[in-house]
């Protein structure tokens, strides 16, 4: 019996053990930044936080201090925190224009506020046009990075949505009898128009607009 718990006093021991082993290190600030990444990797994203933001306290000159940066922005991204890693991204790239990486970190500005936009397009689509403008940059300064293809397929996703707004803000005029604003917005439209099928409607509608639209009289001074 005596032997039984000694090898269960044993085991217990090890388990301990295991749990609070470290990974090796050079310097402390690599030791903690280490251990973030293993809770990343668990989704323990508080404790991560927390070992990360004991680097950019104690070690804020460490070479790990700015990787730390970044894997606290990736964090806010894995939370679906988009607004707040958008931000964070957008710093880090502000304070390190020499970063070996940068193609990456702004393929994650532009998604975190393409992950932003609503289901449908008849919201708020400001965040997609902040993204378009990310994956612009992407695409033109960091055109040899594996995120052109995600970003151009983005780029068209997004432009699909606001110009399904317009229409959809074009039509609204025209049903509430604001022929001079509808004829405006359909006219801005056929511009940049991008599905063929909507043309015929369109140009109908500002044909329409444009008979039904009754000018207001100036008023006359005294």
């Amino acid at each position: 019996m005596k032997f039984v718990k000694l090898l269960m006093l044993i085991a217990s021991l090890l388990v301990i053990s295991c749990a609070t082993k470290r990974p090796e290190g050079q310097t402390e600030a690599e030791v903690l930044f280490k251990e973030a990444k293993e809770l990343v990797a668990k989704s323990r994203y508080i404790q991560a936080t927390e070992k990360l933001n004991a680097i950019r306290s104690q070690y804020p000159y460490s070479f790990y201090a700015t990787h730390a940066e970044l894997l606290q922005a990736d964090i806010l991204f894995s939370q679906e925190n988009y607004a707040e890693s958008a931000a964070a991204y957008i710093l880090f790239r502000d304070f390190h224009p020499k970063y070996n990486e940068l193609g990456y970190v702004v393929f994650r500005i532009s998604e975190s506020f393409y992950r932003q936009l609503p289901e449908t397009f008849d919201r708020d689509l400001s965040a997609g046009i902040e993204a378009i403008k990310y994956f612009n940059e992407l695409i033109s300064t960091y055109s040899n990075t594996e995120y052109v293809k995600d970003a151009q397929k983005r780029i068209s996703q997004i432009e699909d949505m606001l110009e399904k707004k317009e229409i959809y803000i074009a039509d609204f005029y025209f049903k509430t009898k604001d022929f001079y604003a509808a004829k405006i917005r359909y006219q801005d439209i056929l511009t940049t128009l991008k599905d063929e099928s909507e043309r015929p409607r369109i140009m109908a509608r500002i044909e329409e607009s444009e008979k039904r639209y009754v000018p207001v009289p100036a008023t006359q001074p005294n």
